[in-house]
């Protein structure tokens, strides 16, 4: 499926906030714009075209209005020739001098950047009066990490990082900061995790003490996959003259045109012939023929298992030799007639944002919460309120993505094994790609950077990591009476978007709140599919059947194997606060017994669940399942709650389960693919449903070991674990670049408030 870096990720400097706005350039130079030339006047004046875009602007001319508009991430400027007066979103300043024309150029003051973009009319950003106890690590913090642990003699030269990260105040202080201010008494922390070879280290830095207050070797753990073991990956099959061997077999005598997916082994109880005790990664290739789509040429029936400790290839998998699809395949359409350019869409916001981002903060409509990104599961929203008229309502202590799993159906040799756990596995948070202005998200987005631990133990900076942005999403409400006014709103949504490329595939997650209470957690797949080298050209070929029967022919010689996407979103939900329980709510057929006509009435029937066990259950999508706080009712006294809805919507067919029998180890050591809905109570250590060191775990340490003790669940602090996905059956319209296919969730608020939330909105 996946899996290529051939280099090794670059180090960017080191930013001062771990979470600040990106400017992107990107502009879109105006037809009619004014171009960047020398100015042979004044020493004041600067070409305002190039100036700007320098600084990370972007220019647009309108020639019927004579307007220039300036866009730089919330900030959009308005300014007319010859005119010192420009509109900040929307709000008049007067310049120090006018932007003037000269043989059709537009020049401003050198003074225009400061004058224009730090005059305090965006408000989008504010700065902390005080800061938040969930911001993530400085650069500077996580230097500091690495300095207390040398000082402590808890460094080797050999160590590497797979996580150098906040570790959290305790949960009641956090809530507490969050709704009042008050500050937290904890130490700022830090939580790490070390490779020392294979041996896994965990430890905690008190970075107010400067003490290492924690370390633990753990044994038996197989760290994650790190960004320089794809380089050590690399050079082992390019230096291995066995692995030269079975690629002269296949015509390919130039093993530097071989591109290698590193790719973890999972657990077969020893019968894939591998030590438990080796950190062992397997490799699948592909040719690269210069086409730019590598993952079109596959080199089937071909594995090379890597020692990562001896950096070098122990083992060769050959099953026999298929030829390599060499049809020139590129999946950027540059072997296609350009499709008729699309007139610009244009969203614009000429009076700003209606949402402002304090540090991490994030305050929109009703909402307030806190974004920061793990290098783990990627965004982490904490401390999500919602005001009910003037009453700041508890709702979600933290939500993210858990865990993730792509489990493949095929039992040939470079396909039995593989199921990744792209988050627990690799790191999807380290795998962050740089969203892309006007394609990847709306032009109207705020872009945010981050900035993460590397291998190494430095700071890494990842450019436009993040998205906000607004956006119409239909109508709130509407009716009209006959003969009445229309009655009608508009519905807006706000959208944090990231989006992680893991090798192939490419995932986009989006988490979307609405002005109505409701929370929408919706994950996408992109990228290309994983693609198996076959005889068969097409589906009239006497080995077509046989090819076929893991996956879909979607081009000549080429099979999409079947699989599945399947996602664990983890929800720290706080319903009014954290005494909470399991609801179920069935619609049901009852007899009449009220008399009349009718022979039967539609009723419901309500129940607690009392455990854990009893919670893991299949999505049924006629039955309503609620977080409850029994101890808070709305107005008529209904308890206040939200419903948990693990499939909304999607463009691919959901995910039931898991696509395996019960005896297979991959079912029993990651039970969270086979149950859509997990409730169990709140441990702060407790975070990942796949547990926290899945690579070549032989049991569950994640869901079903947190469910082993079956707790009551019966008002107290729980955690939902919602489950949704995909089962992957490929088409040819996804080949050779897969358009988005999404999957949708929704957290919706069920007596949660005494009447519709947004009736205000009519504005009557």
């Amino acid at each position: 499926m996946k899996r290529q870096k051939t280099s090794l990720v670059k180090k960017t400097a080191a930013i001062g906030t771990a979470l600040t706005v990106a400017f992107g350039s990107g502009g879109v130079a105006p037809l009619s714009a004014p171009t960047a030339e020398a100015h042979g006047g004044s020493e004041d004046f600067v070409p305002l075209r190039t100036t700007l875009e320098e600084f990370g602007a972007t220019v647009k001319w309108d020639n019927f209005s004579g307007t220039i508009t300036i866009t730089k991430n919330s900030t959009i400027v308005k300014v007319k020739q010859n005119s010192n007066i420009a509109l900040i979103n929307g709000k008049r300043l007067e310049m120090e001098a006018p932007v003037i024309m000269k043989k059709n150029l537009a020049y401003v003051s050198h003074h225009f950047v400061s004058e224009v973009f730090q005059s305090g009319l965006d408000q989008t950003f504010q700065v902390e009066k005080k800061p938040n106890p969930l911001n993530p690590l400085t650069s500077e913090e996580i230097a500091e990490t690495v300095t207390i642990l040398k000082a402590a003699g808890k460094f080797g030269d050999n160590y590497r990082f797979t996580e150098i990260t906040l570790k959290a105040p305790p949960k009641d202080q956090v809530w507490k900061f969050a709704l009042d201010g008050t500050s937290v008494t904890a130490n700022r922390s830090a939580a790490v995790v070390i490779l020392d070879g294979k041996q896994v280290i965990e430890g905690t830095v008190d970075l107010v003490t400067k003490k290492v207050t924690a370390w633990q070797p753990i044994e038996g753990a197989h760290g994650m996959l790190l960004i320089d073991d794809f380089g050590t990956v690399q050079k082992a099959i390019e230096e291995s003259p066995e692995y030269a061997a079975v690629l002269k077999k296949r015509g390919i005598n130039d093993v530097k045109q071989v591109v290698s997916t590193p790719l973890t082994v999972g657990y077969f109880d020893g019968k894939d012939g591998l030590q438990q005790d080796k950190r062992l990664l397997k490799v699948v290739s592909y040719l690269n023929t210069g086409d730019g789509n590598y993952w079109a040429h596959p080199i089937e029936n071909l594995v090379a298992v890597v020692d990562l400790e001896q950096k070098k290839v122990i083992k060769i998998e050959d099953a026999g030799v298929v030829p390599v699809p060499m049809k020139p395949t590129p999946y950027d359409g540059s072997n296609m007639t350009a499709a008729t350019p699309s007139k610009p869409l244009e969203i614009t916001e000429p009076e700003g944002k209606n949402y402002t981002i304090t540090g991490n903060t994030i305050h929109w409509q009703n909402w307030d919460f806190h974004l920061r990104l793990d290098s783990r599961v990627g965004p982490i929203l904490s401390t999500v309120t919602y005001n009910d008229q003037g009453k700041k309502r508890k709702i979600m202590y933290e939500g993210s993505l858990g865990g993730m799993i792509v489990p493949y159906g095929d039992p040939d040799v470079g396909w039995y094994f593989k199921a990744y756990l792209d988050s627990g596995e690799y790191g999807m948070g380290t795998l962050t790609s740089s969203l892309a202005r006007g394609k990847d998200v709306p032009d109207n987005s705020v872009l945010l950077d981050a900035t993460i631990a590397d291998y190494t133990g430095a700071a890494y900076h990842i450019p436009n990591a993040m998205a906000i942005f607004e956006r119409y999403a239909g109508p709130e409400y509407k009716h009209q009476e006959m003969g009445q006014d229309n009655v009608s709103a508009e519905r807006r949504e706000l959208v944090v978007r990231w989006i992680s490329t893991v090798g192939n595939y490419d995932y986009i997650f989006d988490w979307v709140f609405a002005q109505n209470g409701t929370i929408g957690i919706n994950a996408g797949a992109t990228g290309i599919e994983a693609v198996k080298g076959v005889e068969s050209s097409t589906m009239h070929d006497d080995t077509a059947a046989d090819d076929t029967k893991y996956g879909t022919l979607i081009d000549h010689n080429i099979v999409g194997t079947t699989h599945q996407h399947i996602y664990n979103f983890r929800l720290d939900m706080d319903v009014d606060g954290e005494q909470n329980s399991l609801m179920e709510i069935d619609p049901v057929v009852a007899d009449n017994t009220a008399g009349g006509p009718r022979e039967s009435t539609m009723q419901t029937e309500t129940r607690i669940v009392p455990t854990e066990q009893e919670a893991a259950q299949k999505f049924d999508a006629s039955t309503i399942r609620l977080v409850t706080n029994t101890n808070k009712e709305n107005k008529v006294g209904n308890p206040v709650s939200y419903q948990i809805i693990p499939y909304a919507g999607g463009t691919h067919p959901i995910a039931k389960g898991a696509n395996f029998s019960e005896d297979e180890w991959l079912f029993n050591r990651v039970s969270f693919m086979d149950k859509q809905l997990w409730v169990t109570r709140y441990y702060e250590n407790e975070r990942y449903p796949e547990g926290k060191y899945p690579n070549r775990a032989m049991t569950d340490t994640g869901l079903g070991l947190f469910t082993s003790d079956n707790e009551p669940i019966v008002n107290t602090d729980n955690v939902v674990w919602m489950t949704t996905g995909t089962t992957h059956v490929a088409r040819a319209e996804e080949w050779p670049i897969m358009p988005t296919e999404w999957v949708y969730t929704m957290l919706k608020p069920w007596n949660f408030f005494d009447q519709t939330p947004t009736l205000n909105l009519n504005g009557k």
